[in-house]
């Protein structure tokens, strides 16, 4: 059985689930004292090994509830309370004891050819709902809850949104899920709680301590997080090699915690085995920190330090120091960036394949060059609004980093139809090419990429003045090719 592909939870639209523990508390029939008794002696085994297998289910807000998978939303209501919490439930009961409510049960169960199904195929059906779904599955029947907490299903666990109070989430579906491996979540491999703004340390330690088998952490945009858990959950968990970060602004580093840093061997190296990094927008992100994180995280492929504003050249060289095997880095924003970082990013040589410089205005033909020259695989480029750039900094590009697929040169004012002449005669594979805003570019620079490069995708020409002739001319050429642009007359 694969991977639970995308169970979420969420609160964006409106819904919420029932307390009731019991499927008959929802009839207008109460049965009678006697029959209470005879149905309490009937599962009186079952019912004493299920009492203390409870089946969460995450209670929504009045007004919120989302179905994030695409294919819709449910709605059910609540008058216990407006706050997103977790719960717990009992699994449904067994047998339903009045006999209209039998009768009913009955014919029911004639009408559903779901349960016709074999278990096999009821779990693969159930690895395709999101979180909240497959909780509330699990409240249908006795059968329905066994088969939702086959612990297939649960590899994966995506909470969302800013109001569910995913503390207390997390401690109620991890401690269902230790119920069978005490303490630990052997199955559980990725967690997914992007822009739940109530998250706290609590919450990420709770992580920590149940999932030992964790491979994949997202908590973007959560704020209240702060180094210390981060530093709990990489030390916990050895297997983690995606961690997610961004707009977490009191992370400052990523590092072990002083106990694991003890209890390693010297043949461990004190080493973080994660390779996916994103710290975007981790404002307050220095130098030091990233040598840090370059010192434990040295088997690093794919760096992400968009808006790290405060990032110089000097933790560029640290980076370069322990992590060289760097596939794609991005220091976008990072205005202290220079020519002098470039020359760092460029001892990557051929290993870098993705590189975005977009608005670090301090970087120039040299440090171009530098890329140039030394990582002649590249495949993207990202340099909008590196206005230092001019035609000979896209003839290096061009003339040494052939296989290049993407390019954006976008607000580069001193870019003309030299350069994109340089560009369409050498990069015969360009799919995808940004000249926003370029003012020096003309219809006839591209007429000249259309004409050389035929798998050009898309062309993004927004304020750039060229004739509706020339717009034309790329669409007769380039068939597939999508063309951004802001000329009314072309359409």
């Amino acid at each position: 059985m694969g991977a639970n592909n995308g169970k979420q939870c969420g609160s964006d639209g409106k819904g919420s689930s029932s307390i009731s523990s019991d499927v008959s508390s929802s009839t207008d029939h109460t049965p009678t004292k006697a029959q209470k008794n005879a149905a309490t002696s009937e599962d009186s085994d079952l019912s004493m090994r299920t009492l203390s297998t409870p089946s969460p289910a995450l209670i929504f807000p009045q007004n919120s509830h989302s179905f994030q998978n695409g294919r819709g939303s449910s709605t059910s209501s609540s008058s216990i309370t407006g706050e997103t919490v977790a719960m717990v439930h009992s699994p449904p009961p067994t047998r339903l004891t009045h006999p209209l409510i039998q009768l009913a049960s009955k014919h029911q169960k004639e009408q559903a050819n779901i349960d016709r199904l074999p278990d096999h195929s009821m779990i693969q059906i159930f690895s395709f709902l999101p979180t909240n779904q497959l909780c509330r599955c699990a409240r249908v029947c006795r059968r329905w809850y066994n088969l939702a907490w086959d612990p297939r299903l649960w590899r994966t666990i995506c909470l969302t949104g800013e109001t569910i109070n995913v503390d207390r989430a997390l401690k109620v579906l991890t401690r269902r899920l230790c119920q069978d491996t005490p303490n630990v979540c052997l199955m559980l491999e990725t967690v997914i709680v992007s822009g739940c703004r109530r998250l706290t340390d609590r919450g990420l330690y709770t992580i920590a301590q149940c999932c030992p088998e964790l491979r994949k952490l997202e908590v973007s945009g959560c704020y209240n997080i702060s180094n210390e858990a981060v530093f709990d959950v990489v030390s916990l968990c050895p297997n983690l090699e995606h961690l997610d970060v961004s707009g977490c602004s009191k992370v400052t580093c990523i590092s072990l915690t002083r106990e694991a840093s003890i209890k390693l061997s010297p043949l461990h190296g004190k080493q973080i085995s994660i390779r996916y990094l994103d710290m975007t927008d981790c404002f307050v992100l220095e130098d030091e920190g990233l040598h840090t994180i370059a010192a434990h995280c040295t088997q690093l492929t794919h760096l992400y330090l968009r808006r790290c504003v405060r990032i110089t050249d000097e933790g560029l060289r640290y980076l370069m120091i322990y992590c060289t095997s760097i596939k794609e880095l991005s220091v976008s924003d990072c205005r202290f960036v220079s020519d002098f970082g470039m020359r760092e990013i460029a001892k990557l040589e051929s290993r870098l394949r993705y590189l975005s410089i977009a608005h670090c205005g301090r970087i120039t033909d040299v440090g171009i060059r530098y890329i140039a020259k030394y990582c002649s695989k590249l495949r993207y480029l990202n340099a909008r609004g590196c206005e230092g750039i001019t035609d000979h900094g896209a003839e290096y590009l061009a003339k040494n980093c052939t296989k290049l697929k993407s390019l954006d040169i976008g607000k580069c004012p001193l870019v003309s139809d030299t350069g994109l002449e340089f560009l369409a005669l050498n990069c015969f594979n360009l799919k995808r090419l940004s000249l926003k805003s370029c003012e020096s570019i003309t219809g006839q620079g591209l007429q000249i990429v259309a004409a050389n490069c035929f798998d050009l995708q898309m062309l993004n020409v927004q304020d750039c003045d060229v004739s509706v002739d020339a717009l034309r001319f790329v669409k007769r050429h380039c068939k597939r090719c999508i063309i951004e642009h802001t000329n009314p007359a072309f359409f």
